[in-house]
C-alpha cells in the first residue's frame, strides 16, 4: 500500500491532468501578453486573449488572465506569429535590424544561397542576430566555383561581382563540370542547407542534363528548389512562359518542390499567362509554390545576364530610363548604362517594370502576383549600401545615406497596412498567412524547426509580433528608403524583445539558426 505522501502526491498530479486550467491559473510565465486580439492562420482563432509565453515558446494560449513575471496589456492591438521571409538576401546585421520593423523574425537567404554554408552560419553566429537566419545551397556559387575557377567565400557581393564573368552564366557545364556542381551542393546539404537556390535567370546558358540533375538532387533529400526562373520575357522564344513551362517540367519529371520566386518581377507584364500556367500544374498534383513582393521595381546587378542581350528592351518591355543607378539615384541611358558595366560591375540597380503607383493596368498585373492563391510574401531584401559598398556591422541607426530598395524595410507592413486598410484586397487573417504560416508549411516538411514557426498556439515557438491595425504601414519609399515601417509595438524573436515599444533593443540578439 503507497504511503499517505505518496498517494497525496498522485491525487495532485491526477487534479492537475484532469484540470489544466487550474494548472495554468497557478502557472507563472515569463511573459504573458495580455488583452491581445490574438490571431492564428493555422487554426483560424481571431479573438481577444491572453498569451503566455515560457522561455522560448509559447506554453498557454487563453481566455483567461494569466501571471507572469513581465505582463504587457496589449488591448487593441493584435498579436500574430513572427513573419517569415524566404527570400532575404539582407543578412547583415543592419538588414536584420530594418527587418525586424517591419515584423520579420525569420530572414531566409533562399533564392541565391551560398557556399560555403558552413561558413555562412559561423559569421552570423559570432556576430549575432536579432533575428532568425538560414541559407540554402548556391547553386550559382558551385557553378561560378567549377567554370570561373573561383572559390566562394559566403558573401552576397561574391555574387553580384560575378554577374560580370561570362563563362558561368552563358554556356552548358561539361559532364565532370557538372558532375562536380551537383557534388557540392550534396556536400551544403549535408551541412544543413535549407534546399538549393536557383539563379537560373543569371546563367541562362546553362544545360537541361545538368537542371535535371540538381532537381532529381532536391527529390533525393526532400528539400525544395528555389528558383529564379531562366528567362525573363514577354517575346517567344525564351520568354518567361517557356521558362515556367521548364518549373513544371522539372517538377514533374523528379517530384522535386520548386518553388517561384519573385513571381511578379520574372513574369513581367505575361504574368496572366504564367499564373494559369502554374494554377493548372498545381492542379495535377505537382508540387510548386509561389511568392511576390507588393512593387512594380526590382533590384538587381548592372551585369546581370538578362541585361546583357542586346534586345533586353524589346524582350522585357523596358528601356534604359526604367533602371536608376542605386549608388547616384540617377536614371540611365544607353552609354552610361554601357559604361557602369564596366566601371562598377558588381554596381546595384533598380528595375522598373511596372508602374503601379500611376496605372492601374499595371497594379493589376502586380496584384494578380501578390494575390496568388496560397502564394507567400517575401521582400527579395538586399543589404544596405554606403556609396556602393554594403553596411555592416554594430551600426544603429544606420547612416542618412545608407541605401537600398524600399522592399528591405517595409515589404510585410506594406501588405498588413495599405493591401488590407486601405485597399482592402486582403483581410488581415489572409495577410498574416501569406506573411507567416503559409512560408512555414512551405519549408516545414524538409526543415522541422519551421513546423514550431508562422502559429500562434501552445507548443509553438514564441516568435510573436504585437501590431497596430489601424496604423501598421510601410514608410519607405524610392527618395527615402531609410524610414522604418511603423505600427508593429513589439517583436519578440524566441521569447525575447528585439522591438520594445516601437524602439530596438540593440543588445538583443536571440535570433538562432534555421537549417535541416
Amino acid at each position: 500500500m503507497k504511503s499517505p505522501a505518496a498517494m497525496y502526491i498522485l491525487i495532485i498530479l491526477f487534479c492537475c491532468i484532469a484540470c489544466p486550467a487550474a494548472a495554468q491559473d497557478s502557472a507563472v510565465f515569463d511573459l504573458v501578453l495580455a488583452n491581445g486580439r490574438v490571431m492564428d492562420p493555422e487554426s483560424g482563432v481571431d479573438e481577444v486573449r491572453h498569451v503566455g509565453v515560457q522561455g522560448s515558446r509559447i506554453e498557454v494560449v487563453s481566455k483567461t488572465p494569466l501571471k507572469g513575471k513581465q505582463v504587457i496589456d496589449v488591448r487593441g492591438l493584435v498579436v500574430a506569429p513572427g513573419l517569415i521571409d524566404l527570400h532575404a538576401h539582407g543578412q547583415e546585421l543592419p538588414s536584420a535590424r530594418m527587418q525586424a520593423f517591419d515584423g520579420v523574425t525569420t530572414a531566409l537567404e533562399l533564392e541565391a544561397g551560398s557556399i560555403p554554408v558552413p561558413l555562412f552560419y559561423e559569421r552570423r553566429a559570432k556576430e549575432g542576430r536579432p533575428i532568425h537566419y538560414g541559407v540554402s545551397a548556391g547553386w550559382a556559387h558551385a557553378r561560378v566555383a567549377e567554370m570561373q575557377n573561383l572559390e566562394p567565400d559566403g558573401s552576397a557581393r561574391f555574387m553580384l561581382k560575378a554577374f560580370g564573368l561570362t563563362d558561368w552564366t552563358q554556356k552548358p557545364a561539361s559532364d565532370e563540370q557538372t558532375d562536380k556542381i551537383v557534388k557540392r551542393l550534396e556536400q551544403a546539404l549535408k551541412e544543413g542547407a535549407i534546399g538549393i537556390g536557383m539563379l537560373a535567370g543569371y546563367a541562362p546558358g546553362f544545360g537541361q542534363k545538368e537542371n535535371y540533375l540538381v532537381h532529381k538532387l532536391a527529390a533525393k533529400h526532400g528539400v525544395p528548389t528555389f528558383i529564379h526562373i531562366r528567362y525573363m520575357g514577354v517575346t517567344e522564344p525564351q520568354s518567361s512562359f517557356e521558362a515556367y513551362q521548364e518549373v513544371v517540367a522539372m517538377a514533374g519529371a523528379t517530384g522535386a518542390h520548386v518553388h517561384i520566386c519573385h513571381f511578379n518581377s520574372t513574369s513581367l507584364r505575361d504574368i496572366e499567362a504564367c499564373a494559369r500556367l502554374v494554377a493548372d500544374a498545381q492542379k495535377r498534383g505537382l508540387k510548386i509554390t509561389t511568392e511576390a513582393y507588393p512593387y512594380g521595381t526590382g533590384w538587381t546587378g548592372i551585369n546581370a545576364a538578362f541585361l546583357r542581350r542586346p534586345d533586353w528592351r524589346e524582350r522585357m518591355g523596358m528601356d534604359y530610363s526604367d533602371i536608376i543607378y542605386l549608388k547616384t539615384g540617377e536614371r540611365l541611358t544607353k552609354e552610361r548604362m554601357e559604361e557602369l558595366q564596366k566601371t562598377d560591375p558588381g554596381g546595384s540597380i533598380l528595375l522598373r517594370f511596372l508602374d503601379p503607383d500611376r496605372k492601374q493596368a499595371d497594379q493589376a498585373l502586380l496584384d494578380r502576383s501578390v494575390l496568388f492563391p496560397k502564394g507567400a510574401i517575401a521582400s527579395d531584401g538586399g543589404d544596405w549600401e554606403v556609396g556602393g559598398k554594403t553596411l555592416t556591422g554594430d551600426v544603429w541607426p544606420l547612416p542618412e545615406n545608407a541605401l537600398a530598395h524600399p522592399r528591405a524595410a517595409g515589404t510585410f507592413c506594406r501588405i498588413l497596412g495599405p493591401y488590407v486598410r486601405e485597399r482592402k484586397v486582403l483581410t488581415l487573417m489572409d495577410a498574416l498567412r501569406r506573411c507567416s504560416l503559409t512560408p512555414a508549411q512551405i519549408l516545414e516538411s524538409s526543415t522541422p524547426q519551421m513546423k514550431h514557426k508562422g502559429r500562434l498556439q501552445p507548443g509553438a515557438d514564441a516568435d510573436i509580433v504585437v501590431f497596430d491595425p489601424k496604423k501598421v504601414r510601410d514608410r519607405a519609399t524610392f527618395e527615402k528608403p531609410l524610414q522604418t515601417s511603423e505600427g508593429m509595438r513589439h517583436v519578440i524573436v524566441a521569447g525575447t524583445f528585439v522591438i520594445r515599444d516601437a524602439e530596438l533593443v540593440r543588445t538583443a540578439q536571440p535570433g538562432k539558426a534555421i537549417r535541416r
